[in-house]
């Protein structure tokens, strides 16, 4: 059996870091990375009925402040990211950010995350994480008034931080 960090194939543009020599799974070796300060943000959007929307936007939902339970499972998600994604690093979160926006036009809810680190390793996953969880958890707090919710457009907006600097991608 070889060693994973004795075959790592070199990240490039067209290869695949979580892969060895041997096309199997393996965990990127971070430790020669240099240490930075990394950002990511991500959003994603969850669809309901207008009455859904005004019944968590107005607080009257029967099951009380429907965001503030969601903004903390997304934060909770984003520091349990290296056990829910089996490659991931662990990491030292330094900032979890889980905001939402009403859009009554279009009957939707616009979840948005930053997490933030200095570290070896980039905190995109965890800002999926973050949006993924709180929409998830939107649905299961509202699902009895309006299980045919969408959750959809989750992905990542920006990242800062690494050897491959900034990256911005479209709203």
């Amino acid at each position: 059996m070889t060693s994973s960090t004795d075959t790592d194939i070199e990240n490039s543009s067209n290869t695949l870091s979580h892969l060895n020599a041997n096309g199997e799974a393996n965990m990127v070796d971070v430790t020669e990375k240099a240490m930075t300060s990394r950002t990511a943000t991500a959003q994603g959007y969850i669809k309901m009925r207008a009455e859904t929307l005004a019944l968590i936007t107005t607080g009257k939902h029967k099951k009380g402040d429907v965001f503030a339970v969601a903004r903390i499972a997304g934060i909770q998600a984003a520091k349990q990211c290296s056990n829910l994604i089996p490659l991931c690093h662990p990491l030292m979160l330094s900032k979890v950010q889980v905001d939402f926006e009403a859009d009554v036009e279009n009957s939707r809810v616009k979840v948005t995350s930053l997490c933030r680190l200095t570290g070896q390793t980039g905190v995109e996953m965890e800002a999926l994480t973050a949006v993924s969880v709180a929409c998830l958890t939107l649905f299961d707090m509202c699902k009895a008034v309006d299980p045919a919710m969408e959750i959809h457009g989750i992905k990542v907006l920006t990242k800062t931080g690494g050897k491959s600097g900034a990256w911005q991608g479209e709203a």
